[in-house]
């Protein structure tokens, strides 16, 4: 049986596909994504913070969270498990439009459900990420 911690592992390296139909199978069809409300991404690209379905999170990992982000390098600061839950903290590097650069913190809170992600909560500096995307305060 593969742990909770290997099967959110393998998911990172299946969002690196950026083959929404594989993205999608690593979670469960009633999978929701959760990230802080009015956070830059989301504002940016006119985007939910709180996506339902595993279709909804997969097109937007495949497809368009690289309207805004390109050379998307991902460094993993630590990877914590707990019986179904996983954190997971990273530093995403990337690249927005007119090529500023992009970094910031990010920690991702996994629930599994069997052999895939049922839930995640995504967590970061806000603030940090609204000035680097639009220049100004919120």
């Amino acid at each position: 049986m593969t742990s909770p911690k290997e099967i959110v592992l393998n998911a990172w390296k299946t969002f690196a596909s950026r083959d929404a139909a594989c993205i999608a199978a690593v979670f469960t069809d009633d999978a929701e994504w959760i990230a802080p409300k009015g956070n830059a991404t989301a504002v940016a690209l006119d985007h939910t913070d709180h996506m339902i379905g595993a279709p909804q999170i997969a097109r937007f990992i495949a497809q368009e969270m690289h309207k805004l982000f390109s050379n998307i390098d991902i460094a993993f600061v630590g990877v914590h498990a707990d019986g179904d839950r996983v954190i997971v903290e990273e530093r995403m590097r990337a690249t927005l439009p007119g090529g500023a650069p992009y970094e910031n913190d990010y920690c991702f809170v996994f629930t599994v459900a069997g052999d895939r992600i049922r839930e995640v909560r995504e967590y970061m500096d806000t603030r940090k990420g609204w000035r680097m995307v639009f220049g100004e305060e919120a």
